[in-house]
């Protein structure tokens, strides 16, 4: 199987993306994962640049890296001197990595303008710089800053500068789409074409995403001939962000029938993808491709009915071979297939016909505000309420809730809840600092003395949304509610005008729910 080199920028180029940012630490612990994964390549940082670099190489050092090369990233020399006295240069050497990795110009545009040097002393920095980063016994990858740009601006000189690395000793000549405007019909023609330019010599490809294509013209790039992909986890870069290697692996081994990672490990991406997330504190893409908690939800009726009969049927590949998952979603698209399929999920004894109930019920709800997409556990207890012997573990006599002010001890709520328990009707109160907690104090003190497991449930999360603005304050607020009893966590919904109704409807059925599994 042909392999191709997957080269890592995550830490560097992607923390050049706009609310990316990570420690030297996080660099570590991302860059340890990349390593397990299987990467070839992992360019930890710039350390001419900045002291967080610097400290990743000296600790990176270290540490034993089982399949990847870390590499460090920087410019040619300046145009006024060489590479033996060139800051930049120094601090590759410094970082010991065994990989040095730099980029040059190829764009007339930005040698004459950006540079401001001649023709020739920018084809004399490139070879020089490779060539003395070569004499100090380091790999050297060449990055083609703007290469395609300047490919059709003037391919003559492109190519060139392409010659001038190889000539240095360059291993990989990068081609990078820096703008990230090509398209995928381009990079494939110019590709080939510098192909032929450089006689063969490994090529590599680097793009960004601003006309959408990163991925596609990294596929391109690897059809005609390039052996190396460079990009970032789950795409993160500047403006747009870079190629998403989860997005480029994925394709090169399920539909190019190309290696990149270690045999079986393709099924770590899904892990790798929200790692990353985590680690750089960021709100996960659900809508990802491959690796997005939605990337194998279904919703519509008509798609789960027939995923009911063959997975194949709406699904380009086995989620699983990625690490993730199928999932159906409910809503009021929903039919039969999609709330048969969450009573199997959750264990639910219904038959077809008393799905119906449930399934009108939805809808109905949702037309009133409620969603029940991410609220699994709802769904679940409508089901449940369905079963013919079900008993529920408590039921709502009444509620009260009082929210006052008082000089000197400020807002605070009470709430009083009346229930019946196993046929014992219980009146209990509680203070909250809310009235929502104040009714789930009082619910709590109800119910612990008959389900002392209610103990390990602990509210999660809490959001509002308001469904009608422009009705003001008697708007329509959705209430979710995460609830969590260690690692098991699940998700209720309520929707009303009277936001402490709709609290108390999430609220129930997540204590209901959570009464239900532990048993």
């Amino acid at each position: 199987m042909t392999l191709i080199q997957i080269y890592d920028t995550t830490l560097r180029d992607g923390t050049q993306g706009e609310g990316f940012n990570l420690s030297a630490s996080d660099k570590l612990r991302i860059a340890k994962r990349l390593d397990d994964l299987g990467v070839a390549f992992i360019e930890g940082g710039w350390p001419g640049s900045n002291p967080k670099d610097v400290e990743f190489f000296e600790r990176a050092r270290d540490m034993e890296w089982k399949n990847s090369l870390i590499a460090a990233f920087g410019s040619t020399c300046r145009v006024k001197g060489g590479p033996e006295d060139d800051a930049n240069i120094k601090a590759l050497l410094s970082s010991r990595a065994p990989v040095c990795t730099i980029f040059g110009k190829t764009w007339t545009l930005h040698v004459s303008e950006v540079l401001q040097t001649t023709l020739e002393d920018n084809l004399r920095i490139i070879e020089q710089s490779v060539s003395y980063l070569r004499a100090n016994e380091r790999r050297v990858i060449y990055d083609a800053e703007h290469f395609f740009d300047g490919y059709k601006a003037d391919p003559v000189y492109a190519l060139e500068t392409l010659r001038a690395a190889v000539r240095g000793g360059a291993e990989t000549l990068v081609l990078c789409d820096t703008n990230g405007g090509s398209m995928p019909w381009e990079v494939e023609k110019i590709v080939g074409e510098a192909l032929a330019g450089v006689n063969n010599h490994p090529l590599g490809i680097h793009t960004h995403n601003d006309s959408e294509c990163a991925v596609a013209n990294s596929l391109a790039a690897v059809r005609l001939g390039a052996i190396q992909v460079q990009g970032t986890i789950n795409g993160v870069g500047e403006r747009c962000g870079n190629a998403n290697l989860v997005s480029v692996m994925a394709n090169l081994e399920l539909k190019l029938g190309l290696g990149c990672l270690p045999k079986g490990n393709l099924a770590l991406l899904y892990d790798l993808s929200h790692f990353v997330d985590e680690v750089a504190n960021l709100t996960p893409n659900d809508h990802l491709a491959y690796v997005g908690k939605s990337a194998f939800a279904h919703k519509g009726g008509v798609h789960v009915a027939a995923m009911r009969r063959s997975a194949q049927s709406y699904q380009h590949i086995e989620p699983e071979k990625i690490g993730n998952k199928m999932r159906v979603v409910v809503s009021d698209l929903s039919g039969r297939g999609n709330l048969l399929s969450k009573a199997e999920e959750h264990g639910v004894e219904v038959e077809g016909e008393e799905i119906l109930p449930v399934l009108n019920e939805i809808k109905e709800l949702e037309a009133r505000g409620f969603s029940f997409e991410a609220a699994d556990a709802s769904v679940a207890m409508m089901l449940k309420r369905q079963e013919m012997y079900y008993l529920p573990p408590f039921e709502l006599i009444d509620f009260l809730v009082n929210v006052e002010h008082r000089t000197g001890r400020g807002t605070f709520a009470e709430a009083t809840v009346k229930v019946r328990v196993r046929g014992e009707v219980l009146h209990t109160a509680a203070e909250g600092n809310g009235p929502v907690n104040a009714l789930d104090q009082a619910l709590r003190k109800a119910l612990l003395p008959t389900y002392p497991m209610l103990a390990s449930f602990h509210l999660a999360d809490y959001k509002v949304r308001i469904l009608d603005s422009q009705n003001g304050t008697e708007a329509v607020t959705r209430v979710l509610i995460d609830t969590q009893n260690g690692t098991k966590r699940w998700s209720t919904v309520g929707a009303s005008a009277n936001i402490i109704e709709a609290s108390w409807q999430a609220l129930v059925d997540s204590v209901e729910y959570g009464l239900m599994v532990a048993h």
